[in-house]
């Protein structure tokens, strides 16, 4: 019905940048707010950052990736970014993205990808 799929980890140095893609397919009508989760092993998945459809972030980035990680979309491509700077290790996670969709079917549900890894290492 509705497809999230990520693109763009692996493995980065400390200090690195990596951009994280999310591009949105299948039965969409339309799109409200995008986000970008994480769950590091042995952890909860938490959230990073939310972008809404007007690319309104407000204050939703999470303390630990602020100044450092920049959420945007390109609402034509039913696309989400994440640019990531000045990685750390403790950086490293599943990255995962969601959207909450309105399909042309009139359903309105939160939809998932399968997920990215990150890995901040020497």
């Amino acid at each position: 019905q509705v497809q999230l799929v990520e693109s763009g980890g692996g493995l980065v140095q400390p200090g690195g940048s990596l951009r994280l893609s999310c591009a949105a397919s299948g039965s969409i009508f339309t799109i409200g707010d995008m986000g970008w989760y994480r769950q590091a092993p042995g952890k909860e998945r938490e959230l990073v950052t939310r972008v809404t459809s007007l690319g309104n972030t407000n204050t939703n980035y999470a303390d630990s990736v602020r100044g450092r990680f920049t959420i945007s979309r390109d609402n034509a491509k039913n696309t989400v970014y994440l640019q990531m700077n000045s990685l750390r290790p403790e950086d490293t996670a599943v990255y995962y993205c969601n959207a909450d969709v309105w399909t042309t079917s009139k359903i309105h549900a939160t939809f998932w990808g399968q997920g990215t890894l990150v890995t901040v290492s020497s």
